[in-house]
């Protein structure tokens, strides 16, 4: 009997974005003949915990939730490039955090990729080795009549641990690094006084790294709106919780 795979993701608990693309390269004639938690028990791959306890993750902050739900016309999520602002984020894996943004009013488009790394044109399974010194990502182009960069920034920070060192949830290693990547001095200065006012609320040192952007790779199609794929809303104003595992 076949195995399918969406419900297996729905029984991982302790295992990372990187550990579930993993398993879906595996062969499928694999897949099929036998059993699959089992198997990768054995091998010391995933830990597995119960069925539907993979990570799930709200909007918590209620001054988010409004965020989110603003109200506001359809063809304001459209805008022209060359009207757009451009906002660059890394919050651990880049699935969820793309779907965040997705939900977010007035941002027009997406992308998930690798950004602050040396290698050119790196793959997921490089960056994922943690060599490439690069940190997964999403980039965005918004319009700034409808959300600010203060308010996406608001929105980051409500997916992620920010006092986390290479770390979000399961995910562990540089390739996980938290941090917001400029493009203008104006973002800049927003995003550090931003961080400097929310550092009270938190009793560990806010470890979010701040840099200029540079070259973004858009990551393998296959990433792209991932869990958009598996089902999840990407609806403006969703505020359903948002499952890691698609």
């Amino acid at each position: 009997k076949l195995i399918l795979l969406d419900s297996l993701l729905q029984e991982t608990s302790d295992c990372s974005c990187s550990d579930l693309y993993l398993m879906l390269q595996l062969p499928t004639r694999l897949v099929s003949s036998v059993n699959l938690p089992q198997l990768l028990v054995c091998s010391g791959i995933f830990n597995w915990g119960a069925m539907g306890s993979g990570p799930v993750k709200g909007f918590n902050a209620p001054e988010v939730q409004q965020i989110i739900t603003k109200k506001h016309e359809a063809a304001q999520n459209k805008i022209a490039k060359e009207d757009a602002e451009t906002a660059t984020f890394a919050a651990g894996c880049f699935w969820g955090v793309q779907l965040a943004f997705q939900r977010v009013p007035g941002v027009a488009s997406t992308m998930v990729g690798y950004t602050a790394g040396g290698k050119l044109h790196p793959t997921y399974n490089e960056v994922c080795s943690g060599s490439t010194g690069h940190t997964e990502g999403v980039q965005m182009l918004f319009n700034p009549a409808v959300v600010s960069y203060k308010e996406l920034l608001m929105v980051l920070f409500d997916r992620m641990d920010p006092t986390h060192l290479n770390r979000q949830g399961n995910d562990r290693g540089t390739q996980y690094r938290s941090g917001v990547y400029y493009h203008t001095e104006e973002q800049k200065n927003i995003a550090l006084e931003f961080i400097k006012e929310v550092q009270p609320k938190y009793s560990d040192k806010i470890m979010v790294e701040v840099k200029q952007a540079e070259k973004f790779w858009p990551a393998e199609d296959y990433h792209q709106k991932y869990l958009e794929k598996g089902s999840q809303k990407a609806a403006k104003g969703c505020l359903e919780p948002i499952k890691c595992y698609g």
